[in-house]
């Protein structure tokens, strides 16, 4: 009952949000290891990215309440991942134009 009064209170305790960004952490290696389109790769790694942005979040609201270094880290790593995800997007057209595939096992056609 304590934990209902906080969260309706607006205090949501750290374990909750490390919750949400563990399952958004494990969601995202799960995906990875099991997906055979390099989209949903793409995809799956920037559900990683973003779990790890929470954390940044989380724990520089919870230690230090007054300063932005976490937030400052979670917009650095946004940005890097916007990058990563621009040529990554450009890679895989190319492969598309060339295969005619974004399938991962269809990549040993481009040895030849």
């Amino acid at each position: 009952m304590d934990l209902l009064n906080n969260i309706f209170a607006g205090q949501i305790p750290i374990e909750a949000y490390l919750g949400v960004s563990l399952i958004m952490f494990f969601a995202g290696v799960y995906g990875f290891l099991s997906r055979k389109s390099m989209l949903m790769i793409l995809i799956s790694i920037e559900l990683m990215l973003n779990a790890a942005d929470i954390n940044f979040v989380v724990f520089n609201r919870y230690l230090y309440p007054g300063h932005l270094e976490g937030f400052y880290f979670a917009l650095f790593t946004i940005a890097i991942a916007a990058c990563e995800t621009a040529v990554a997007i450009a890679i895989i057209i190319n492969i598309y134009r060339n295969l005619s595939s974004v399938e991962v096992g269809n990549l040993d056609q481009m040895k030849e």
